[in-house]
């Protein structure tokens, strides 16, 4: 599921992971990987497999192997004072 192949002739094969933007994240190349190594890369990465083309995908992995997107700060606003507050840690969720 979410997994494309694309066959390009003459080029060497590799994985390219996007984010949910069609944003190129890595590219992994595959050209010294047997079907087996590939299989449990792409396993290992996160993606579901089907049990047939037409199963369906179960809700915790429709938009695997995704990760969660960051959480978006919003814009600082200046204060009463008209100081701006200080900035938060990007890892710092706003409401805590």
């Amino acid at each position: 599921h979410n997994l494309e192949m694309k066959h390009l002739p003459g080029a060497d094969p590799e994985l390219v992971l996007l984010s949910h933007r069609y944003e190129e994240l890595e590219r992994i190349p595959l050209s010294d990987m047997t079907r087996e190594e590939i299989n449990q890369l792409v396993q290992e990465l996160g993606f579901y497999r089907k049990e047939t083309p037409d199963a369906p995908v179960p809700e915790e992995f429709q938009f695997a192997p995704a990760k969660p997107l960051p959480t978006l700060l919003p814009p600082q606003a200046p204060a009463a004072d008209g100081k701006t507050p200080p900035k938060r840690d990007k890892e710092e969720h706003p409401d805590l």
